[in-house]
């Protein structure tokens, strides 16, 4: 089983994981070390027909709390504040954003998300949960604030990529290959 094929047992862990039935699944984009679905890539048009710009979206219970928790504490001012005073993370902000509309195009171009990312891509720092996700998906390189989230997720202790906490052996995260030629180099 490869990280983008999505079995009935991906879909049963993304019930649990997110206690409701996963809408618009379509590949899961990285997964913890045991094998379980870490992101999930979503259809940019639900069948429902509602648009649905986040394409990584992030299930992982822990990664999910530790997301949270970050945002909880402001860590998002931290970030806005960094955006605004270094030129070069600016950009390379602005570049994960123009990533993830691309990735997303693959799946879709629905007018009414045109141009919107996720995350507050690429002028601030919205949704950590968004940019963590596309980072795990693309790998490390593209989303530099997705990058930096899990450095002080590990950091803090609050999650990592790197060792599973569902069950298992510590191994590296695995992602999608067809995601990013980053995702040979990546390794948490």
């Amino acid at each position: 089983m490869g990280p983008r094929t999505v079995t009935d047992t991906d879909l049963e862990a993304l019930r649990e994981q997110l206690g409701r039935v996963p809408r618009g699944v379509v590949a899961i984009a990285a997964r913890c070390v045991c094998g379980r679905p870490a992101v999930v890539r979503t259809a940019p048009r639900l069948s429902d027909g509602s648009p649905f710009p986040t394409t990584y979206y992030l299930t992982h219970p822990a990664a999910v709390k530790g997301c949270s928790t970050l945002e909880a504490e402001h860590l998002m001012e931290d970030f806005n504040a960094r955006l605004a005073d270094d030129e070069a993370l600016a950009a390379a902000y602005t570049a994960a954003h123009e990533h993830y509309l691309a990735r997303r195009a693959e799946l879709g171009r629905p007018e009414e998300i045109e141009g919107v990312s996720a995350g507050g891509m690429p002028a601030r720092v919205k949704c950590l949960h968004a940019l963590v996700g596309h980072a795990l998906a693309a790998g490390r390189g593209v989303n530099p604030v997705g990058d930096l989230t899990l450095d002080v997720l590990a950091e803090r202790n609050l999650w990592d990529p790197g060792r599973c906490s569902c069950s298992g052996p510590s191994r590296s995260i695995r992602t999608d290959p067809g995601e990013s030629a980053h995702d040979a180099r990546r390794r948490h």
